[in-house]
């Protein structure tokens, strides 16, 4: 019978004992104490990764219609997230932050780089809302990078950090939690429809797009997509699995390099699978089989970074590969070209130049690849191209020829076999052959 009683007076005791007031706590700290007594998770994964978190500016011409119908145009700006990828330079972000920009500038927290860097589009992928980017890095410059995480194992109620830069406002940081996943959104400002998105209600802005959304062990889980105006505390993120697999099928495919080697690696691994004849990694050496372990003294340490070496190389370059055959290390020089020219060389057997005959633009042949589809049917250097038109398919109707680019666009929308008749002038004479693409 006497436990209540027991009970009751140390309860009593206990609430008569004094609480240590702030200050006298403060007095029994050290300086360092101090500091680490105010460090909160938060705290921890924006002092990680914000140092790779970049603030966007895009000078943008806008299009719009008076009341007349007539077109109008005018200068506008622009502004929005992204973060640092690999420390090379290459930055991820929405499309929509860079869609008709005239020029992107690109800048870090105060303190971590004063500098202003101008960046170009690598690629762009709209119907995802992605686009990578490349800093302009002439001194060769390290950059932080954000860690990477998975949105496989994400939770519901768990901790975030979003980081971006709204209204101007640069690196604000905002804290949640996922309060869904999976989430369906139709966004009208650009048109897309998203799906399988990462809900949070951290505060997530119109500039933070592009920006990252972190786990609390400040790992990137998703990029900040998308607002929904019409409620409070709704934002979404595009999950971070899907960037990267975005960013290896789409971002860095081979479409996007702007220069031309004449050999291919196999899907999952950076060993050389096809060498094109008379190319400039068949007369520098390489085979099929060698296996790239450094492009320009860059090591190349699987896939993914054999991609970002091979965007890094540029039309007319002089490229040194150093590569694996058998037990030993083989490095081998060779000069690059342009897409245009390695497009149509492969799948041709020819290049061409631009080539004004009176007031209209034609190309011309002046390089033809022995043996190739081109050789093949007689086609030399000094014909001038007219049109071309597949045989079958969608595209399979009269093309004229007027440019390279549009050129070589046509020949990269065709599949391998594609049988491509084609008109050219020689001297005086008007020829027709049919070639089959390699």
């Amino acid at each position: 019978m006497m436990q209540p009683l027991f009970f009751l007076s140390a309860l009593t005791a206990a609430a008569q004992d004094p609480i240590p007031e702030l200050e006298e706590v403060l007095r029994r700290l050290t300086p360092e104490e101090r500091v680490t007594r105010r460090v909160t998770p938060e705290s921890m994964v924006v002092k990680h990764a914000s140092p790779a978190v970049v603030f966007i500016e895009t000078d943008q011409i806008v299009e719009s219609r008076d009341f007349f119908g007539r077109l109008m145009r005018r200068e506008a700006s622009g502004s929005g997230s992204g973060f640092v990828l690999n420390e090379e330079g290459f930055i991820v972000t929405n499309n929509h932050v860079i869609s008709n920009a005239q020029g992107i500038q690109v800048s870090f927290a105060a303190g971590v780089d004063e500098a202003k860097y101008t960046a170009d589009v690598v690629s762009t992928v709209p119907e995802e809302d992605l686009a990578l980017l490349k800093l302009r890095n002439p001194e060769g410059k390290a950059f932080p990078t954000v860690p990477m995480g998975t949105s496989s194992d994400l939770m519901i109620g768990e901790k975030v950090v979003a980081i971006g830069n709204p209204y101007g406002h640069t690196h604000t940081v905002s804290t949640g939690i996922i309060s869904g996943l999976h989430r369906n959104v139709q966004i009208a400002n650009p048109r897309l429809t998203f799906n399988d998105l990462i809900q949070t209600d951290a505060s997530i802005n119109f500039g933070n797009s592009g920006g990252p959304l972190m786990n609390i062990n400040g790992e990137l889980i998703g990029i900040n997509t998308a607002v929904n105006s019409q409620a409070e505390n709704i934002g979404f993120a595009i999950p971070v699995d899907r960037v990267m697999l975005v960013l290896k099928e789409q971002l860095l495919k081979p479409d996007a390099y702007n220069a031309w080697l004449g050999f291919s690696v196999l899907d999952d691994s950076p060993e050389v699978g096809v060498v094109s004849p008379h190319s400039p990694a068949s007369e520098a050496g390489l085979k099929p089989g060698d296996v790239v372990i450094a492009i320009n003294g860059q090591e190349v340490q699987d896939m993914n970074s054999f991609r970002f070496q091979r965007l890094e190389v540029q039309a007319g370059q002089d490229v040194q590969v150093t590569v694996k055959r058998g037990r030993k290390e083989r490095g081998f020089s060779l000069r690059s070209w342009d897409w245009v020219d390695g497009l149509l060389y492969e799948d041709l057997g020819l290049t061409v130049e631009r080539y004004v005959a009176g007031r209209r633009p034609y190309v011309q042949i002046n390089r033809v690849r022995p043996d190739g589809p081109a050789d093949q049917i007689g086609l030399a250097p000094g014909d001038i191209v007219d049109g071309v038109k597949p045989t079958e398919g969608r595209l399979s109707r009269a093309w004229r020829v007027f440019e390279r680019d549009s050129f070589a666009s046509l020949i990269q929308a065709l599949q391998p076999g594609t049988a491509l008749e084609i008109d050219v002038y020689r001297d005086t004479e008007r020829l027709r052959g049919t070639l089959v693409t390699d």
